[in-house]
């Protein structure tokens, strides 16, 4: 799997983020560093114990990620739940966040195979 071909199994703008990272081999350093960001860890332990300023905290770093990165599926999803949580708890963040958590399985689930390409 190349570094373009995970961009597509991820449903992100591979040259969105070459064009903000100038390298390959920076889009491919930041897209690795993506796996051990705690942030939808901190958005989901925040939603069961319904802390929604601190899930909005985390929905809001993960929408900023996505954007340097390129990542554009997750960006979509996570940036409607910012924005659903921007002012507390409201019922569409419920199913917002539920697609938010199938995006990331999508965007982990393509890094990681891209990591297990690269180092054989």
């Amino acid at each position: 799997m190349t570094l373009q071909e995970c961009y597509a199994a991820m449903e992100g703008d591979y040259q969105d983020a070459l064009g903000r990272l100038r390298s390959d081999r920076l889009v491919q350093k930041f897209v690795l560093k993506f796996l051990a960001d705690g942030s939808y860890d901190l958005l989901t332990q925040s939603m069961e114990e319904e802390n929604y300023a601190e899930a909005f905290r985390a929905a809001h770093t993960i929408k900023g990620v996505c954007q340097n990165l390129g990542l554009t599926k997750l960006l979509n999803s996570s940036s409607e739940l910012a924005e659903a949580l921007r002012n507390g708890f409201t019922p569409e963040a419920i199913p917002l966040t539920e697609r938010v958590k199938a995006d990331y399985r999508q965007t982990m689930a393509a890094i990681q195979a891209f990591q297990k390409e690269i180092e054989g």
